[in-house]
């Protein structure tokens, strides 16, 4: 089966390509929470990334239903952007370990993370209302609410108290 050309390209494609793109950064976040939550000095940083890696495996599933929902084996494509953002993640847990900047460090890697996600689920809905998958869109919707809540979560986490001691 040929490719399709450029020209024949539709929002379909491009949706499914996406979709594709966030399954893997997924599929990479998981792995990337186990690590941070082991190298987080804070209790409660320890316990965000525990939650969340909690939450990413249901998000693993609901992409899964979505992929089901378009008629498509659910499959990754690597994505450049996650790769990229989880090996800052590392440098930092690598750079800073044993730091009391080591806990800011990764509240900063991993909400860089979550702006990501924030932004392609919030295309993701975008295209599936317009293409008419609205039961794809209120799984994406779902995911994009627990993301919004993680990214809340760490702000809160670093001005209450882990800014402060990275900064004493």
């Amino acid at each position: 089966m040929a490719k399709a050309s450029a020209s024949e390209k539709t929002l379909q494609d491009l949706f499914l390509d996406t979709l594709k793109d966030v399954y893997h950064a997924e599929k990479q976040i998981l792995r990337g929470l186990t690590k941070m939550a082991k190298a987080a000095e804070s209790d409660d940083l320890r316990q965000a990334f525990e939650h969340h890696r909690e939450e990413t495996d249901q998000q693993v599933q609901r992409l899964e239903q979505v992929f089901e929902i378009v008629g498509k084996r659910a499959q990754g494509k690597p994505c450049e952007a996650m790769q990229g953002l989880i090996e800052e993640g590392k440098e930092i847990m690598d750079e800073f370990k044993g730091s009391p900047a080591l806990d800011s460090g990764l509240i900063s890697s991993a909400q860089a993370i979550e702006h990501y996600e924030m932004a392609r689920y919030g295309t993701l809905i975008n295209w599936a209302n317009e293409l008419g998958m609205k039961d794809a869109a209120r799984l994406l919707q779902e995911t994009l609410e627990e993301e919004k809540k993680a990214d809340a979560l760490l702000t809160k986490l670093a001005e209450s108290a882990v800014n402060q001691k990275a900064a004493a």
